[in-house]
């Protein structure tokens, strides 16, 4: 059997976000029959819908390529001002246009929030299903995944420092990739 390919985008596009140690983690632990990658989003210029008609920035079509041969989608985020990143917001806005070309459409969905505080990220997760949605993208439902503090989770080489909050992971991912198989090829 093939592996499945899950793309793992990271809302934050800061060098060292703790977000991306996440992503990182999930991708050193992947299971087998299953290639976990990155998918960037940092270099997608602002969606704007003249673009449909007028011409595209470079970097659209490789990236909705990419998603578009994705089995499913785990999104980490942290919370910027109780909800998504902006740059999170606009790979979906981009991925999901022109309209009627939605790549995201019945790809199943993971959310992985988080702040340095303790709610979480818990208005970002929240906005996050929201427009995931409209994009017609089934989201695993529970466990929900909300990682509190993150700044104590890594230790200063990046790794995993709370043995507890891999376990918690590696259970989610399992609960996620049980449901996804139903909606992948």
């Amino acid at each position: 059997m093939e592996n499945k390919k899950i793309g793992i985008i990271v809302g934050s596009i800061r060098r060292d976000a703790y977000t991306g140690m996440v992503a990182d983690y999930l991708i050193q632990h992947s299971p087998a029959g299953y290639q976990f990658e990155r998918i960037g989003i940092a270099n997608l210029p602002l969606y704007n819908q003249d673009y449909d008609s007028e011409g595209e920035p470079d970097s659209y079509a490789p990236f909705r390529a990419q998603v578009k041969s994705l089995d499913g989608v785990i999104l980490i985020t942290p919370e910027h001002n109780r909800s998504v990143p902006a740059a999170l917001k606009n790979a979906l806005d981009v991925g999901s246009r022109p309209y009627g070309k939605n790549v995201w459409d019945r790809k199943p969905a993971m959310i992985i929030s988080s702040s340095i505080s303790g709610l979480s990220g818990f208005g970002a997760n929240h906005h996050l299903r929201q427009v995931l949605t409209f994009l017609n993208m089934p989201t695993l439902q529970q466990p929900e995944v909300y990682l509190a503090n993150i700044q104590d989770c890594f230790k200063e080489d990046g790794s995993l420092g709370k043995e507890d909050y891999g376990k918690f992971l590696q259970k989610a991912v399992a609960a996620y990739l049980d449901f996804a198989t139903e909606f992948m090829d």
